[in-house]
């Protein structure tokens, strides 16, 4: 490691203030401090110390994400493996090298699922990372500061909760999106009041509808057509959906959906390491669960003639679509969040209430948790300052001030 350190070291001068590189600074020290601690560090008693730090806490963040990344390479393969049993060999570059690797179509081979899953999975992974990273490197040379880690999360979220089938120029354009409206354009990491990978997943689910919904994009098959169970619901209700599946193919992430978002056990798993590692708040993942859990228990026991969304229980709700994995991953982000202790819980309870109510009522887009989170992000603010508010004039009310 030695080697590695003066390798690094040597290049040093030619990026400080007044090298013939200085303004490349920030791509020097995004690979210096990727690889080592900075070497600048605070000293004195004037600082709170505290053992996480910012590369520590998004490191955390890609573990917990770890069950969902396998999943999504696993689950990918899967049903493109499945669609192939009936449907025979299609063609295309992917299933080629499959043939090379000497590697057959087959839905029982675990090795076969994940190398098909990964050959549609990677490539919308690797563009993600360059495109955005391209955007978060281009700004920090402009604005002369370091490149954060922030991107590593919104990196690995956003390949998470696309369909398998998307264009990769699909890909590159909502990440820019994501990165520079989303994130950039107020000022980076740390400033964002919208969640940067949900805020390129909806650009890009309104500017580009056709590839982004609908029956074939869920399959990594061409001339598939499969809906997702939660799209089974809208148009058939629960008898629709468990003649397709069950309810534990469902847990465990057997389905068809957006490549990361199928396992809502892979996203327990993700929560308990958010949790454990005081990263994610359990505030707001227990307040989006009780207000998914409400309303939807309230709906179901409505019921309605009409609208065949009523007629699914709450704890088919907490298996379909991206509930779990926006609750765990997207909502509990600690820039876009409300901050406050009994905000986090009113805004965990306005996301739950907003993703069945978006889910239910509108059966043309049954899918809801990804604007219903973006709708509790624009409020995460003023839930805060009215929090705040109450929290003033009751003390003040208590000193008779």
């Amino acid at each position: 490691m030695n080697f590695l350190r003066k390798l690094l070291d040597k290049p040093k001068p030619l990026f400080e203030k007044g090298g013939k590189l200085e303004k490349f600074y920030p791509l020097y020290e995004m690979a210096d401090t990727f690889l080592y601690t900075p070497g600048e560090v605070t000293h004195g008693a004037s600082h709170v110390r505290d053992g996480l730090d910012l590369k520590r806490m998004m490191i955390t963040v890609a573990v917990a994400l770890l069950p969902c990344g396998l999943m999504a390479l696993y689950n990918t393969g899967l049903q493109a493996n499945l669609a192939a049993t009936s449907l025979g060999t299609p063609e295309g570059w992917r299933y080629s090298l499959m043939s090379l690797l000497g590697l057959s179509l087959n839905a029982n081979s675990c090795l076969s699922n994940f190398v098909l899953g990964g050959l549609f999975f990677f490539p919308v992974f690797l563009v993600t990372n360059i495109v955005g990273g391209f955007w978060e490197a281009l700004f920090a040379t402009i604005r002369k500061h370091e490149i954060n880690e922030g991107f590593l999360v919104t990196g690995l979220l956003f390949p998470l909760i696309l369909p398998a089938t998307i264009p990769l120029w699909q890909v590159a354009v909502g990440i820019s999106f994501g990165v520079v409206f989303g994130k950039e354009v107020f000022g980076g990491t740390g400033k964002n009041f919208l969640n940067p990978a949900l805020t390129a997943r909806v650009f890009l689910f309104f500017a580009y509808p056709a590839q982004m919904t609908g029956d074939k994009v869920w399959v990594a098959f061409d001339g598939y057509s499969g809906a997702t169970p939660l799209g089974q619901g809208a148009l058939t209700g629960l008898k629709g959906i468990m003649e397709n599946t069950s309810w534990m193919d469902a847990f465990l992430g057997f389905i068809p959906g957006s490549m990361g978002e199928t396992s809502t056990l892979a996203c327990l798993i993700g929560a308990a390491v958010l949790i454990l590692s005081g990263i994610g708040s359990w505030r707001i993942m227990l307040g989006t669960l009780i207000g998914t859990l409400g309303l939807s228990q309230l709906l179901y026991t409505i019921g309605s003639d009409t609208n065949l969304m009523f007629s699914i229980p709450p704890v088919w709700h907490l298996v379909l679509g991206g509930m779990a994995f926006g609750t765990v991953f997207m909502a509990t982000d600690p820039v876009s969040a409300s901050m406050t202790n009994t905000g986090k819980y009113i805004y965990g309870l306005l996301i739950g209430l907003m993703g069945i109510l978006i889910r239910s009522l509108n059966p043309a887009y049954p899918e809801g948790w990804m604007l219903a989170i973006l709708f509790g992000n624009v409020f995460a603010p003023f839930i805060d300052y009215f929090v705040i508010q109450s929290n003033i004039k009751r003390r003040a009310s208590r000193y008779g001030l």
